[in-house]
């Protein structure tokens, strides 16, 4: 969902409307190897809601961008979102407060239905009515209201400028949902989704144990489905989610996956690009950059946690290049800030503030805050490529300072994670983070305005009533240093600690094709594009 420069929202509209001829209704084309074979990909980024008004993570979204529309989308490797269910989109005014968008013809649900603006709105005003504590209604927080004057057209009226607002529509958060099949103030239950995207939902079995989370989905080609430019390489597509990282590769391995995702525990990853270019195995990896992050989250409402002191000696101490080397072989890199490098506005705030680790330093922040040691803290995560080696790397980094006594802890069912984190029931907690689009807002009001996400209290009234209000009226969006102030103020505060920004290695069968098209930094995963080689 991410990539450098994707978003420069003044051209946005004259890109859209440009390209609007090229968006006429077509068949869809399947074609390429075995298209009757299903394709199965293998995940541990475990979801449990797949409607799009209350789905907000990796795992949910994967499925959600390849089974409903949204009004625009981004194509692979494209730096501006770009037609979908929208044939144009445009502000009409310069103060970007007024953004309307006029429909292809023709379009359907996979049930059926017509896809009217009609359907545009329902979603829109749903998601925000519904407003789930673990969706995405917060990006479409500036929609003051949605109307369609006629069954082709949508207009959105803003409570406050967004030069964002198209990229945020093109994410899974402006997936259109059936108003006929809907309820328009709960969520739909997995087993009756409907959509208008490349492929259709069959069938959603449960993973099994405690969690409540679907363990594969399976999804066919949606032959109501139309599009100029997405041709389907496949008829079939499963997605499997497992519990830990060794467990896919073992699926992998033994040939019940044909591909897996940026899930595989690191050294394995490496080892298997290791053994692709030496000309051993039957495996392959697709290797990209990516927007995805990580971060420690501190629960600042915490008697522990909340006090700023103990939160910056943390960030005085854990140290970045041993976790990329030790415990990700090298299949990361160090993030030094709260928007990763290759995002318009990065830099590098908590190296310039911290530098490399210091136990000096970090006792002296503790002592002139009057805290004494050691420190009691736990440090809670749930899933994460790493495993355990993160949390047991900085249990001893902050140990071996005497200035910390830390527990750790796994909570593996991820929903029960998420609803802890939201209770404040955690002290410090890993999340890792993959962006909605490529702007650097969407590292900051998701995760540092008002608790974020992640929802850990905290919040720098400087950051979400000054700098984020003025730099989301920006359509050039590298002008100002507005991201710059916010970055430093979080890197004071720390809220949350970057750790990590992901690469991806996704790994495939030597006979499957077309991961290289679809592993980018948009983030989005194509499913379409994935085929299977002739024998």
């Amino acid at each position: 969902m991410t990539s450098p420069n994707r978003l420069a929202v003044l051209s946005c509209a004259a890109l859209v409307a440009s390209t609007a001829a090229g968006c006429a209704s077509a068949s869809k084309v399947v074609s390429g190897g075995d298209s009757n074979s299903a394709i199965t990909m293998g995940t541990t980024s475990v979801t449990s809601v797949l409607d799009p008004a209350g789905a907000y993570d990796a795992g949910s979204w994967l499925v959600i961008n390849n089974a409903f529309q949204s009004l625009l989308r981004f194509s692979a490797g494209a730096t501006l979102p770009q037609p979908d269910a929208a044939q144009s989109c445009e502000f009409t005014g310069a103060d970007t407060m007024t953004y309307k968008c006029t429909l292809r013809g023709g379009l359907k649900f996979s049930n059926g239905h017509a896809l009217t603006s009609s359907d545009v709105v329902f979603s829109i005003q749903r998601m925000l009515k519904i407003n789930d504590p673990s969706g995405p209604a917060s990006l479409l927080s500036t929609i003051k209201s949605v109307e369609n004057p006629s069954d082709v057209e949508v207009v959105f009226h803003l409570n406050a400028p967004d030069a964002v607002l198209p990229a945020k529509l093109a994410s899974a958060a402006g997936s259109i949902v059936d108003e006929e099949a809907f309820p328009a103030d709960k969520l739909q239950d997995n087993g009756k989704l409907i959509g208008s995207g490349p492929y259709k939902i069959d069938s959603i079995d449960p993973l099994g144990g405690d969690s409540k989370g679907p363990g594969k989905i399976s999804l066919s080609a949606n032959s109501q489905f139309k599009s100029d430019d997405v041709k389907l390489q496949n008829n079939k597509f499963v997605v499997r989610y497992f519990n830990k990282p060794e467990d896919l590769k073992t699926a992998l391995d033994k040939g019940e996956v044909d591909l897996a995702d940026n899930s595989l525990e690191p050294t394995a990853a490496a080892q298997i690009k290791s053994d692709q270019l030496a000309g051993k195995g039957d495996l392959k990896v697709a290797q990209g950059d990516t927007g995805q992050t990580r971060y420690l989250v501190f629960n600042t409402k915490d008697a522990v946690t909340g006090n700023p002191a103990v939160r910056q000696a943390v960030a005085q101490l854990l140290d970045r290049k041993t976790l990329t080397r030790d415990v990700y072989a090298g299949t990361v890199q160090p993030l030094y800030s709260v928007v990763p490098a290759g995002i318009t506005g990065h830099n590098t705030a908590f190296f310039d503030k911290y530098g490399d680790p210091d136990v000096a330093k970090a006792k002296k922040i503790l002592n002139n805050a009057h805290v004494s040691t050691p420190v009691k803290m736990t440090l809670t995560w749930s899933r994460g490529q790493a495993g355990p080696a993160e949390m047991e790397l900085f249990k001893k980094q902050l140990e071996a300072s005497g200035l910390f006594q830390i527990t750790v802890e796994q909570q593996a069912d991820w929903k029960k994670f998420q609803e802890g984190w939201k209770a404040g029931t955690y002290q410090a907690y890993t999340v890792g983070w993959t962006p909605d689009y490529a702007d650097p807002e969407n590292y900051v009001t998701p995760l540092v305005v008002e608790g974020g996400a992640f929802k850990n209290g905290w919040d720098d009234p400087k950051i979400s009533q000054k700098l984020v209000p003025d730099s989301i009226k920006l359509t050039d969006r590298t002008a100002g240093g507005a991201y710059g102030q916010i970055q430093n103020l979080v890197a004071d505060g720390v809220p949350l600690l970057p750790l990590i920004q992901n690469k991806s290695f996704y790994v495939s069968h030597n006979t499957i094709t077309g991961v290289d098209s679809t592993v980018d930094t948009t983030g989005v995963f194509r499913f379409w594009e994935i085929g299977r080689a002739k024998k």
